[in-house]
């Protein structure tokens, strides 16, 4: 859904006539915060279809999200991810050699582990035989990294496969300027001293300026941040709407951390330093304090923040995916199944289902700004009509079903692990209340997006 809006909102009327039709009751989520009913157990039509292999969670796991330049400051992407997999072996038991294929998202590469997902299965044991391979999809690299891995069972071609991400914006690649990178491999060209002297001479102080990696895209140089600004001021999101969501976002976190829920984390003895076991970026604040905060891409007048923005995190996640039968073969009790598509209205309508048989929603929080704007726009029978195709709205998701163990805002956003984070968090909130459709969805730079059915496995 966000992905439509990142594109068609550069297109709109004028802002402020754009914003009179979104300029409805605010969406307060103080209300929110109050521990939230479990789910009834309902008794609901399986989306399994016949002479279609289903696909199956077994588990999944998470290194703790940390804010970046902290604990794992000094590791590779690989460390982190080969963390993640050893956590899913020492909780699944799954035996290595019955892994059929491995593939894992990330974003930013580290040069050095272009194929990261090969790197962190060798380096948790797996045979060389196995092969590995990595994906990039902005921030649903993760999600498409089980989308494969759901094809591959799928069709046949694959029993078990582990399927995670992984992101380290604790050592993004900065590289030379262009023409210094020129010069460098010229010199290394070059045959002899004269030829080196030559180049040389054309050096400039200006060449040693270097190239710094942005959240930005190429196609447009726009960042993430600014998109989200201009977003929350198409849909007449304020900043004190922007600030009570991600004050929810943080106090749900604090809540289910505290109560033990997010059992997806398991804990990593980070080389030379302590073992960390929970997630660091989860502060609850006060709407007052959050208030103070100024502006962070548009100045003076923008309303995103740093508190209602996610952070930059370091973490990775890996998931045992397998098909139905493969896994109760080996004595699996799966979490849920998986049912995955592209886009929130088609996934539903996909399945058959409306929101109202959705139990549970994990929607990736890039900024609260783009979470309040779906919001309005899912809402809206006119952006329906004129922007989706659609007879009539989606539908507003009810706040009590919607990212009650917190979200990216508050958990952190390690940029290529967090579609399998948002899964698992649908999976384990469907088995604790019992509820049987989760809708999973994530925005992606590019104006691209993903969502996913998670049903919940009968008990």
């Amino acid at each position: 859904m966000t992905s439509i809006l990142t594109y068609t909102f550069k297109n709109l009327p004028s802002t402020s006539k754009w914003a009179l039709r979104f300029s409805v009751r605010p969406l307060s989520c103080s209300s929110q915060l109050r521990a939230t009913p479990a789910a009834q157990t309902k008794s609901k039509k399986t989306l399994a279809k016949p002479n279609i292999r289903n696909v199956v969670v077994v588990d999944g796991v998470r290194t703790p999200f940390l804010l970046s330049g902290t604990s794992y400051k000094d590791l590779m992407p690989h460390d982190v991810a080969r963390a993640a997999l050893l956590g899913l072996l020492h909780r699944t038991s799954v035996p290595k050699e019955v892994v059929d294929y491995i593939i894992f998202g990330t974003v930013i590469q580290e040069v050095k582990t272009s194929n990261v997902a090969r790197e962190a299965a060798l380096g948790a044991g797996f045979s060389d035989k196995t092969p590995a391979h990595t994906v990039t999809m902005a921030c649903i690299s993760a999600n498409q990294a089980m989308t494969t891995g759901v094809g591959l069972i799928a069709s046949g071609q694959c029993d078990v496969v582990v399927a995670g991400g992984v992101e380290l914006m604790s050592d993004v690649p900065i590289r030379h300027s262009r023409k210094m990178r020129k010069m460098l491999l010229d010199l290394n060209k070059a045959k002899t001293l004269g030829q080196r002297l030559s180049l040389l001479s054309k050096f400039r102080l200006n060449f040693l300026s270097p190239e710094l990696p942005a959240v930005a895209e190429f196609s447009t140089s726009e960042t993430m941040g600014h998109s989200a600004d201009r977003l929350a001021a198409a849909f007449a999101v304020s900043r004190t709407e922007q600030d009570e969501y991600a004050l929810r976002s943080h106090s749900l976190a604090k809540k289910a951390q505290d109560e033990g829920l997010l059992s997806d984390v398991v804990p990593f003895k980070v080389p030379g330093k302590d073992t960390v076991t929970k997630d660091n970026g989860i502060r609850p604040s006060s709407l007052e304090q959050m208030a103070k905060l100024k502006p962070a891409f548009i100045k003076p007048y923008g309303t995103v923040t740093a508190a209602n923005s996610s952070f930059l995190t370091d973490g990775a996640s890996a998931m045992l995916i397998m098909a139905e039968e493969k896994a109760l073969a080996m004595g699996y009790k799966p979490k849920a199944y998986l049912r995955p598509t592209y886009a929130t209205p088609k996934v539903l309508e996909k399945a058959g289902l409306t929101l109202n048989d959705v139990d549970a929603f994990e929607f990736h929080e890039a900024f609260s700004g783009q979470i309040l704007a779906n919001f309005k726009a899912m809402d809206s029978d006119w952006f329906a009509q004129n922007y989706m195709g659609r007879k009539t709205k989606v539908g507003l998701p009810p706040l009590e079903k919607f990212n009650t163990w917190g979200g990216s805002l508050s958990l952190g956003h390690p940029f290529g692990a967090t579609g399998c984070r948002l899964v698992m968090a649908a999976a384990n909130r469907l088995r604790k209340e019992g509820g049987q459709y989760g809708l999973v969805a994530a925005c992606a730079a590019g104006g691209q997006g993903h969502a996913m059915i998670v049903e919940a496995y009968p008990k």
